[in-house]
């Protein structure tokens, strides 16, 4: 059953981040996961969530959303950007098809 990654990212060196960008798409690339929403433009229809910009990855399981987590690649992805952003992460399950 497919699962997800939701990132709400704040950037605050935009300069700084670009090298987290380029480590984290190596990741992405490395594990399989599918870029389903990379930045792009927010509405906000209900709520005071206010993201200015928003990740969502899938991957085949859960499973898979943790082992690009916990990878050597992602956690210098995550180095590189410390300083640089407030990230809010989940990795959710998907519900199966019908």
């Amino acid at each position: 059953m497919s699962a997800y990654i939701l990132a709400q990212v704040d950037v605050t060196d935009p300069q700084q981040y670009e090298q987290y960008k380029t480590l984290s798409s190596q990741a992405i690339a490395k594990h399989g996961a599918k870029v389903l929403i990379r930045g792009g433009q927010v509405d906000v229809l209900e709520g005071d969530w206010h993201p200015t910009r928003v990740v969502l990855l899938e991957f085949p399981d859960l499973a898979a959303a943790h082992a690009f987590y916990d990878s050597a690649e992602y956690l210098l992805a995550r180095q590189a950007r410390a300083g640089a952003a407030v990230m809010r992460m989940i990795a959710v399950q998907g519900v199966q098809s019908i």
